[in-house]
């Protein structure tokens, strides 16, 4: 039996760390908008029209401002961050920031594969950005010389791998690495925005998975220890999802959460593949400790009790432009039409994509400390 989700909201105050276990030096983080601490804000600092999550009410019920986090507050790598005593992630754009304690790499719009894959298929025009897990990957080892005093200027990751010093090494193996979560957006943009069919995204499932897969590989190459691989939440649980993929009839939604099944199903399935290869990868590395952490149980249990974590509808956007699920695509939480609820932290969804700083605090506590990572990340420090 899965305990309740109010026991996961009190776990969070069990994120101190006791005295059997050892902290982490640094976190590094990569991703897309669900652990975005600023990146895609910067990158577009002089677009036009600017981004919506520049604008309140983003960042209304923690900062007080936007801070480029898609959320209301902050997000779950933040609460990883507090928990280890660590000071939040800067993203890497950042100027004047120190990264000895960890950096995000995490850009929102980001997708798992390189942009030109989807460019090749008349895909590209609606990506958010072209800053994939591999720029991602490739910012990370721009940065490793700073980092650990090695000599900059490797035309290779081999001849970068021969000279990182032992202090580097001993850097990486206590910090943690997550990549991800990350391949959302390779599936929502060609069946959102291109009405690609539920068959036609399915196809590439294990070419994302393939991607996530040698990403999480290279960083052991170069010395990671302690990795976490998130999957995807059931994103036909989110507004923006539910009404730009509307379904016509009760067979195509759940019928104990009202989600949009054909967009579950696909998540379910990248899922699956995803957690085959951390297994594989803990058999091929057993030196390294990989956690595999859920997105997707969590969400379910919110969607399917939404009593136990507050009285606002799950399925429904606390910041948006009206309509049954309060999501406009011509009036985007923070745009003029917009408008947030009272009490984001009795709603899951904030805007339509993305959860709100509540359902982010109850997923971290189930991943520090069991039961949706497999093993908890807690357990990954100990000695």
């Amino acid at each position: 039996m899965q305990p309740p989700v109010c026991i996961l909201f009190l776990l969070i105050s069990c994120f101190h760390l006791s005295s059997s276990t050892r902290t982490f030096d640094a976190i590094f983080n990569f991703g897309d908008s669900l652990s975005d601490t600023g990146n895609f804000l910067i990158a577009n600092a002089n677009a036009f029209p600017a981004p919506n999550i520049g604008n309140t009410p983003y960042g209304m019920t923690f900062f007080g401002h936007p801070t480029g986090r898609c959320s209301d507050g902050r997000l779950i790598i933040d609460f990883f961050a507090e928990a280890f005593g660590l000071p939040l992630l800067p993203p890497f754009l950042s100027r004047n920031q120190s990264f000895a304690r960890g950096v995000n790499f995490a850009v929102t719009g980001a997708t798992a594969l390189d942009v030109s894959f989807f460019e090749q298929r008349g895909l590209g025009g609606m990506l958010g950005t072209n800053l994939s897990l591999n720029v991602q990957l490739g910012w990370f080892e721009q940065l490793i010389p700073s980092l650990c005093n090695t000599t900059e200027g490797h035309s290779s990751l081999l001849l970068l791998l021969l000279s990182m010093r032992v202090d580097c090494r001993k850097l990486f193996s206590k910090s943690l690495f997550l990549v991800g979560e990350i391949g959302g957006n390779d599936y929502l943009v060609p069946l959102t925005f291109h009405r690609l069919t539920e068959e036609q995204v399915t196809a590439y499932v294990p070419t994302v998975v393939e991607a996530i897969n040698n990403a999480t590989e290279r960083l052991i190459e170069l010395g990671a220890v302690n990795l976490v691989v998130p999957g995807n939440p059931p994103s036909g649980c989110f507004s923006g999802i539910l009404t730009m993929l509307n379904g016509t009839s009760k067979r195509d939604f759940e019928h104990d959460t009202g989600c949009l099944k054909k967009a579950n199903d696909l998540l379910k399935y990248h899922n699956r593949l995803l957690r085959e290869e951390v297994v594989k990868l803990r058999r091929k590395y057993p030196h390294v400790r990989i956690s595999y952490a859920d997105f997707y149980k969590p969400i379910i249990r919110f969607a399917r009790s939404p009593g136990k974590f507050g009285d606002y509808p799950s399925l429904k956007a606390c910041c948006g432009g009206g309509g049954p699920y309060n999501f406009n695509i011509q009036a985007l939480c923070g745009l003029p039409g917009s408008s947030a609820c009272a009490n984001p932290s009795a709603a899951m969804n904030w805007d339509g994509w993305h959860a709100t700083e509540a359902s982010y605090r109850q997923i971290a506590a189930s991943w520090l400390h069991g039961p949706y990572a497999h093993p908890p990340i807690m357990s990954l420090m100990k000695d």
